[in-house]
């Protein structure tokens, strides 16, 4: 499941892929919520502590990492993969590749140095219906309709 940017939408894929015999994978986009004026980070946590006493089939693979401080806020949640642009690894590297200890604190801050709003944290049930979620979401219509439009231009160039 990419482009996942609810709690509400990891909930679904949980419930969806229950007995899966291969770990399921869903991704959230952390740096377009942060776009927005959202703490994307604040979901990767929300899933993660959701997921903390399920059955372990479903990983959460943080996505638009844009700074260095949304991968120290990865690594320091457990998140088990990560997509991370060059610039960012590049940026870690002058940094001597630092790993977040015991004192790590992730600073919620926008690119405009606003505080970036809290998305708060839902009790789901991890046992109903994956249609009995909310999987609905402004960003998420949004990423469709550009995956879309990328697919058409790659069919109009190989026509």
């Amino acid at each position: 499941m990419t482009l996942c940017f609810s709690q509400d939408q990891a909930a679904a894929v949980y419930a969806a892929t229950k007995g899966s015999k291969e770990p399921v994978y869903v991704s959230p986009f952390v740096g377009r919520l942060d776009d927005q004026g959202e703490n994307g980070m604040d979901v990767v946590k929300n899933i993660k502590k959701m997921f903390k006493n399920g059955d372990g089939h479903v990983h959460v693979l943080a996505a638009s990492i844009r700074h260095v401080d949304h991968l120290l806020a990865s690594f320091a949640m457990d998140v088990e993969l990560t997509t991370v642009p060059a610039k960012v690894l590049a940026e870690w590297a002058t940094r001597t590749f630092p790993m977040p200890d015991q004192h790590f604190s992730y600073k919620a801050v926008g690119d405009s140095g606003k505080l970036l709003r809290a998305i708060t944290y839902k009790e789901l049930d991890l046992n109903l219906p994956w249609q009995s979620f909310d999987v609905a979401h402004e960003l998420t219509k949004v990423g469709i309709q550009k995956f879309v439009a990328d697919y058409r231009s790659t069919l109009k160039r190989s026509a």
